[in-house]
């Protein structure tokens, strides 16, 4: 019964290491951005056979779990110092090293793989570069400056074309407005939880924007950010990928965003207004895939 339990725990905490709920939303973008490839013909062809479909899931989940994995064995000595991470397996001891190391290689060079043989050389070859430049670039610039912020968004916003590519087998423009719209939605995002968490980010030495540049430019920062998915976000509609009705959704959506990070910036306390900007930006994303789907439905 120990050993049971104990076996258990490993797996747990193996899973753990990929961040599943990351790992998840990156499969969720990855997937857009094939239906948004499947829906225009013109570009597409026959598009992906289901095998291939389930291979892109699986070696896209194979190569974020891998780079959050590898993030997590870079970071276990800070994230022992965080209140937010200090109980994942490796800082608290409950999984060896080795383990995560071994872990983290297999899921990187097996889903590099599974992407080459699922869909096509440059699907995998973008997953790979997402990869490396995560976990080679942006995990130690995270205690170097605050620009690592627009370095991780890079290979964040990489699923979405991805799975344009493993449609088309080129990169487009339709493909690209998804890259950059995920890209520039990550940017509010973090910035939220940064400010939200900066005892902790400071304590850890992680270099944020808030910690380095004071809570006002973080805050200046995400309305700006949040100013660019207004038009950015409606992109999809001049390019043809999406109709009217997905246009006018998205700006509204977009607008609506807008109106969160501007709302209490002046009169409501950091933490309070970090907090509001974090759970709206969780929205954001869901709310554009809805915007797509009704287009699709009735917009004709």
């Amino acid at each position: 019964m120990t050993q049971a339990v104990s076996l258990r725990t490993v797996l747990r905490d193996v899973v753990a290491l990929g961040k599943p709920s990351i790992t998840l939303l990156s499969v969720i973008m990855g997937l857009l951005g094939v239906w948004l490839a499947h829906r225009s013909p013109e570009v597409l062809g026959d598009g992906l056979a289901l095998r291939h479909l389930l291979g892109f899931v699986a070696g896209t989940a194979m190569v974020v779990a891998s780079a959050n994995a590898l993030n997590m064995v870079l970071e276990r000595d800070v994230d022992a110092l965080m209140a937010r991470t200090k109980d994942r397996p490796l800082p608290t001891g409950r999984l060896g090293l080795p383990v995560a190391v071994i872990f983290g290689v297999a899921m990187g060079l097996g889903g590099t793989i599974v992407l080459y043989l699922a869909a096509n050389p440059l699907t995998a070859g973008l997953g790979y570069a997402a990869l490396v430049s995560y976990v080679v670039l942006y995990t130690p610039a995270k205690r170097r400056t605050p620009q690592a912020l627009l370095i991780g968004a890079v290979p964040g916003a990489m699923p979405p074309l991805m799975g344009w590519t493993a449609v088309t087998g080129s990169v487009d423009a339709p493909g690209l407005v998804l890259f950059l719209v995920l890209l520039l939605w990550q940017l509010p995002h973090f910035l939220a939880i940064a400010v939200y968490r900066q005892h902790d980010y400071a304590r850890a030495g992680f270099k944020t924007v808030p910690v380095v540049r004071g809570v006002p430019a973080a805050q200046v920062q995400t309305i700006a950010y949040a100013t660019g998915l207004v038009p950015l976000s409606v992109l999809l509609t001049p390019l043809g990928a999406a109709g009217w009705l997905y246009g006018v959704l998205a700006c509204a959506v977009s607008v609506w965003f807008l109106v969160h990070t501007l709302h209490g910036v002046r009169t409501q306390a950091a933490p309070k207004w970090a907090r509001r900007v974090f759970l709206a930006s969780l929205a954001y994303l869901p709310a554009l895939g809805v915007a797509l789907f009704l287009d699709r439905v009735f917009g004709g």
